[in-house]
């Protein structure tokens, strides 16, 4: 599955990611800071007294590959 990492820095500094999964994977990295500017400029997210998306700092695609080692939900019933 592919997903979209936003990362941020709140207003003490500390780094925030959001991370976004069904995210179009086709963005350009001129639409993707825009939105990020606008989910700076909306203050919605905040944790004890700390905005967490309040500066953009980077964007990127994460593919992450599933292995699985064993699924007894796919053996044959007795």
């Amino acid at each position: 599955m592919k997903s979209l990492n936003l990362t941020f820095k709140g207003n003490t500094g500390k780094k925030h990611l959001l991370k976004l999964n069904y995210a179009n994977d086709n963005l350009d990295p001129k639409t993707v800071r825009q939105a990020m500017d606008l989910i700076v400029k909306s203050n919605l997210f905040a944790k004890d007294d700390e905005q967490l998306y309040v500066t953009p700092v980077a964007a990127k695609y994460v593919d992450t590959v599933s292995t699985p080692l064993f699924n007894d939900e796919e053996q044959p019933a007795a």
